[in-house]
């Protein structure tokens, strides 16, 4: 075994990587190029925000009507871990509140990957859009401003406060046990919604200012969530999961106890159920993206997702109660949803008519109207953000060939860059291969959908050595393009770069992924009820050793997260077929990694799934694992413990297989900083190169 300090004197420099005489671009060119999230449209006119992610600097970007020329409104230039999130604006759109720092998925510590000896704090910032620079409030998250812009509430270790638009007169309102969220404003500003979980179920709570009083709507044993105000206030919808004591993650669910949808009224807390899933499959919630999961549209009608058909739609109810109408129909899955600022229209993402992509369809909330594409062709495109006044739609997009940027369309007229200028003039997108898009047969039989990328200089009857990549999640599918999350849209990258060194490389959406219907995501014993995916593992390997084109005794393995995990789990039980791998902080045993998500497992008590479980790791294959390997993770990963790591290198001795270390000192599961992917990246192409070539 080699050494971590061995390995990163081997990267020193890092981007000195060595090349073959045909590869066209450097590591660094694919990488840095910009990649827009958080797209978002202010609540008046035509004006929207997004940010961009350049290079480890991560920045707030601005356009409007009528130019929609993009302009940058702060100023964070370092690469420091740093996250932005929770914009929201002002209610007259001259103002943008944010996050910056801390641990936006997990919810603890706020990480400190750029190790500084005083640890970051998480802080709500305001910018105003008059060109001054961004305002530093104090500590605390999920900014929302009142309807009148007069003040702003907020989450400060757990709890409710309230300040000044400026940041001044900071003071605690609600001081309630349990974990707080989604602080949701009433229409004229009296009141306030909230999430209140307690872990064994979560309460819907509002706070009325007028009288400083404090209530829950209709409490009860489940987890109540999504609160969301009817147009004139007097009532709120939301949604209601039944409690699962016995939850289990990492396993099937195709069926539960069904979700329901109430409505409660603000004043007296009575509520009542005006909807419920049907028994049966889809009886158990699956979300959408959408800042709610229930939306209250025109007509009085409720707008949420249910799965009854096997797909993720879009259906409808009256806020009185009655029959659900579908308004997506078809076998595709609607993602990303939002609704416009009259309530009458609803904008989302799908893989409709084109199942390895994303495109965006509309349709209008009444009953027996159809949806209608907006975006079509060759490209990627999600997050739809209708602008206010009904002028424009504003999206974020990508292709093969660029990474994720925002554009917008008035009217009919063609999309427009919000921002070219920011790709840089050397991003190598001529030079990107376009991958194609391949169906294979899983060991079982079942038919898996990928992605091939073949070198753009094949010579002759020259044999490549061949990468099967696995994405992570296992809720993702990687696309005929550049992904629309940044951990995959980096990974897709890592891609490109390898295939431009002469690698075959398939990227591989094994069952219980998204994106081809509800059986397929709740695939039968995957995971840690039986690995099945290991037989779209088998089945990826044994098509690139069927292709003349590729070297049977050079194809290897590479993923992240649970892509880690199929990797460590094709390298122990078929090193035979994959001759070396690259596990970024994979899940090595799942009777360890589930008690991070569930926290009432217990191994103990579920003595016949623990041990499914384990028999379903690569700790248990342990005596047929042969490859060599690298494995990477950050040791303050808070999605799989490091300690994973850590047993899966310890049982590599045990049984003698070579493998290579990088660890990143306070790094965290999705790296946040862009040396720390650079450094990782670098570390897997030089060593494929190495135990490949």
């Amino acid at each position: 075994m080699k050494s971590s300090a061995r390995l990163l004197c081997a990267l020193a420099p890092l981007l000195a990587c060595v090349l073959p005489a045909h590869a066209s671009f450097t590591l660094e060119q694919v990488m840095k190029a910009p990649f827009a999230s958080e797209l978002t449209a202010a609540p008046t006119g035509a004006r929207v925000a997004w940010l961009l992610f350049e290079q480890g600097r991560r920045n707030i970007y601005v356009a409007d009507a009528p130019a929609w020329k993009g302009r940058k409104v702060t100023a964070f230039n370092d690469d420091d871990g740093q996250e932005i999130d929770q914009l929201a604006w002002a209610p007259d759109g001259s103002t943008l509140y944010f996050t910056r720092g801390g641990d936006f998925e997990m919810g603890r510590d706020n990480p400190n990957p750029a190790v500084r000896p005083e640890k970051p704090e998480q802080s709500i910032w305001a910018v105003k859009l008059d060109g001054s620079s961004a305002k530093k409030l104090g500590e605390g998250k999920s900014p929302a401003v009142s309807p009148h812009g007069d003040l702003v509430v907020f989450l400060r270790k757990g709890q409710i406060y309230r300040m000044a638009p400026d940041g001044s007169n900071a003071r605690s309102i609600v001081n309630a046990k349990g974990e707080i969220s989604d602080l949701t404003w009433s229409p004229d500003g009296s009141q306030l919604a909230f999430v209140n979980d307690r872990g064994t179920h979560g309460l819907i709570g509002v706070y009325r200012f007028t009288d400083n009083t404090l209530h829950y709507l209709d409490p009860s044993v489940d987890h109540d969530s999504s609160p969301v105000w009817s147009p004139d206030g007097s009532r709120i919808a939301f949604l209601r999961i039944p409690t699962n004591s016995r939850a289990f993650a990492f396993g099937p669910v195709r069926e539960a106890q069904p979700f329901s949808i109430r409505i409660a009224d603000p004043t007296s807390g009575a509520g009542h159920e005006i909807w419920r899933a049907e028994a049966g499959d889809g009886s158990a919630f699956h979300e959408i993206v959408a800042d709610k999961q229930v939306m209250w549209a025109a007509r009085n009608r409720i707008v949420f997702p249910w799965e009854k058909t096997g797909w993720e739609c879009l259906y409808s109810v009256s806020a009185d109660g009655g029959s659900a109408t579908l308004l997506t129909p078809g076998n595709a899955m609607v993602e990303h949803v939002a609704i416009t600022h009259d309530r009458r229209t609803i904008y989302f993402s799908t893989n409709r008519d084109d199942i390895d992509r994303r495109h965006i369809w509309k349709v209008p909330v009444d009953a027996g109207s159809q949806p209608a594409p907006v975006t079509s062709g060759k490209g990627i495109e999600w997050s739809p953000e209708p602008a206010a006044d009904g002028s424009a739609l504003a999206y974020l997009t990508s292709d093969s060939q660029h990474k994720s940027h925002a554009v917008v369309r008035s009217g009919n007229a063609e999309a427009r860059d919000l921002a070219p200028e920011t790709e840089p003039a050397d991003f190598p997108a001529a030079r990107l291969v376009v991958p194609q898009q391949v169906i294979l047969s899983a060991s079982d039989g079942m038919q898996i959908h990928g992605q091939l990328f073949l070198p753009q200089e094949q010579a002759g009857d020259a044999k490549h050595p061949a990468i099967v990549f696995f994405h992570g999640g296992s809720r993702r599918q990687m696309l005929l393009g550049f992904h629309y999350m940044y951990y995959y849209s980096n990974a897709y990258a890592l891609n490109e770069y390898l295939a431009s060194k002469g690698y075959i490389v398939l990227s591989v959406n094994y069952r219980s992924g998204i994106g081809y219907g509800m059986k397929f995501r709740e695939a039968l014993n995957y995971g840690a009820t039986g690995a099945s995916e290991f037989n779209d593992v088998m089945g990826a390997g044994l098509y690139l050793r069927s292709r003349p084109d590729v070297d049977p005794q050079r194809i290897g393995v590479w993923g992240g997260s649970y892509g880690g995990y199929l990797t460590a789990l094709a390298l122990a039980r078929s090193s035979d077929l994959f001759k070396a791998g690259v596990d970024f902080h994979g899940v090595h045993d799942w009777s360890d990694v589930i008690h991070n998500f569930v926290p009432s497992y217990n191994p103990q008590e579920q003595v016949e799934a623990a041990r499914v479980a384990f028999a379903s790791s690569p700790l248990a294959s342990m005596d047929t694992w042969r490859s060599p390997v690298l494995l990477i993770q950050g040791d303050d990963d808070r999605n799989v413990p490091f300690a994973e790591t850590v047993h899966l290198a310890e049982a590599l001795r045990k049984h003698h297989v070579s493998f290579e270390l990088l660890v990143l000192p306070d790094e965290i599961h999705d790296f946040l900083l862009y040396r720390s992917w650079m450094k990782s990246y670098a570390a897997t192409a030089e060593y494929f190169d190495r135990k490949l070539r």
